[in-house]
Parts: structure tokens; C-alpha cells; sequence
């Protein structure tokens, strides 16, 4: 079988289509024909070597690439229940030190990752769901907010940003979105109360919008200190990613989410899509052995949605 991987690091040049076993599947585990993967920022930082240096992934002779998957079960291992042969499924690869990413051919899950895929929804579209929406759902979760309070979205526009201005309008929060000046309509139609442009002094903007400041913020854009100062004295401050967290000045409560594989909650995620309160959206849409153009791309920026392979 063909899975996206790379034997040394560097530029999307050192990309390749691996031809490789197909994985056994072991207890507690499904094997899923990959239908669609999409391209993530992880994706380019364990190709250029920065989660190595970081020292989240160990070195290895092949590493595969890849973490969202939508696609079809094809073998169910012992202790599996819920799940058989043929079920059309989402879910997500969060283990770093694995031969095998879900840019691939095949992939082999743990059945606490995955979860049916959403009805009337096409695999590519499907494939979005699963790292970006858990981030954002989870971020939220742990950020604690009460309906009726502010959060301030940066990136609010991006993938795992315009997820959370949704779930965080669906909980009753009153949401201040900041994106680029051109996204406004897009944004608010996602659910944002309140808009301010990303070129903005950013606390300044929104003290200017809820005075005293926002009680929590979600940083999918890493402005880190910038959209501290939006935050009132002893709210909240996710970062989704390492190294992107502020000092925890005035009293806030600062951590970095880290995501984690969670079937039940990407279900959910799962009814929200069915029922009309989550959008997916994709970029563009391009064969596995595109790869290495696809992670081009995703370097540009400027992207609505995310890029999704098709094997």
C-alpha cells in the first residue's frame, strides 16, 4: 500500500509515497480504507523537523505523515464493538511515535478514536473535521466559560478558529472575532457577535468593544501577549499551540491545549455537522501523490479550509 512519508527532513521536496505493509490490526483497534486526509500545520512541522527538535517525535528511519481521516472500516480487531466492516467513519491519529500516519492507503486506529462519519457528507469534507474540530472543542471545554460571556477567537477565519466561533456561539457565548479586514462577513455569518480587524492594537480594539475585556480567549492565531491584553484580570487563555503561550499576567489562567484522540466527543462533533451547526470547509481538494504541492501550498497561508488528499 501507498502512505505519505519522509526519510530525512527538510522542504516539501523530501516528501514521498512509501510503499509499505498493510498494517495488522492489533485489539481494540479498526483498520479504515482512507478515503480523505486532510493537510494540517502539524503535518509540515514533523516534515521539517521541528517536532523532532522539540523533542515530541523520536528520529526514525521512515516516519509517516498525517492525523485526520474519513474513510471506510475494513477489519475490526478483538474487543471492538460499535463499529464493523463497512461503516463509513471520521477520526484521528494523535500518536506522534507511529510508523504509519493516515496519509496513506490504509491506517489503523484505535476504535476510541473514531466514530461514524457524518450522514450526507462526503469524505472530503468529513476529513476536516476531526483535528481541528476536537482542538477547538476542547480548548473550550477547558477555558470553562458560562453563556452569556465573552471569548475572544484570533484567527477566527482559519480551520480551528472558525470551528471554535461556532461551538462557542452554539454554547451562548458572545464571541470577538479577529481575522483579516476581507473575512468580516465570513466570521459573523459563522457566528461572531463582534469583529475586530487582525491589523488592530488588539487589546485596545476590544477593550474598546467589552470594556474591562474579554473573560476568555482562544489564540488559533498565536498572537500570544497581543491577545492577553484583551483578556479582563483572572479570565482565561487557551493556546492550541506549543510555545505560544503568554506570561500569565494579571491573574489568567494560561495553558496550551493539547489534543487528544476522543471518539465520543468527535461524535458530537458528528451531530453539530448533521444538524446544520458546523461547517466544514475545504480549500481544494488533490490526489496522495500531490503531497509535497499540497504542503506548498498550506506554507503560502491565505487558505479557507483545509487541503485534503484523495488516495
Amino acid at each position: 500500500m501507498r502512505a505519505v512519508a519522509i526519510r530525512a527532513f527538510g522542504g516539501p521536496e523530501v516528501l514521498e509515497i512509501a510503499d509499505l505493509p498493510v498494517p495488522p490490526v492489533g485489539e481494540g483497534q479498526v483498520r479504515i480504507r482512507v478515503e480523505a486526509a486532510a493537510v494540517n500545520p502539524v503535518d509540515a512541522a514533523t516534515r521539517s523537523g521541528a517536532l523532532t527538535e522539540a523533542g515530541l517525535l523520536p528520529g526514525r528511519d521512515l516516519i509517516g505523515i498525517g492525523w485526520d481521516v474519513a474513510g471506510t472500516v475494513e477489519e475490526t480487531g478483538p474487543g471492538v464493538t460499535g463499529l464493523a466492516a463497512g461503516d463509513r467513519v471520521v477520526g484521528l491519529s494523535d500518536r506522534l511515535d507511529v510508523p504509519l500516519g493516515t496519509q496513506a492507503d490504509q491506517v489503523v486506529l484505535d476504535a476510541d478514536a473514531v466514530t461514524r462519519a457524518p450522514s450526507g457528507v462526503g469524505a472530503v469534507e468529513a476529513a476536516t473535521l476531526p483535528l481541528n474540530g476536537l482542538t477547538a472543542a476542547q480548548a473550550l471545554d477547558r477555558l470553562g466559560l458560562r453563556p452569556g460571556e465573552t471569548l475572544l477567537v484570533t484567527g477566527a477565519a482559519g480551520a480551528v478558529g472558525g470551528y471554535a466561533v461556532e461551538l462557542a456561539a452554539a454554547l451562548g457565548l458572545r464571541v470577538v472575532a479577529v481575522a483579516g479586514a476581507a473575512d468580516e462577513a465570513l466570521v459573523r455569518e459563522l457566528g461572531a457577535e463582534l469583529f475586530v480587524p487582525r491589523t488592530a492594537r488588539l487589546g485596545e480594539a476590544v477593550r474598546v468593544l467589552v470594556p474591562g475585556g474579554v473573560h476568555g480567549a482562544l489564540d488559533a492565531a498565536v498572537t500570544g501577549a497581543a491577545a492577553l491584553d484583551a483578556v479582563r484580570t483572572g479570565g482565561s487563555f487557551a493556546a492550541v499551540v506549543a510555545g505560544g503561550e503568554p506570561l500569565p499576567l494579571r491573574g489568567t489562567r494560561v495553558f496550551t491545549h493539547w489534543i487528544s484522540a476522543d471518539g465520543a466527543r468527535l461524535a458530537g462533533l458528528v451531530t453539530l455537522v448533521e444538524q446544520g451547526k458546523l461547517t466544514l470547509r475545504v480549500a481544494d481538494t488533490l490526489p496522495l501523490e500531490k503531497v509535497a504541492e499540497a504542503h506548498r501550498r498550506l506554507a503560502e497561508g491565505g487558505l479557507r479550509g483545509r487541503l485534503v488528499l484523495v488516495p
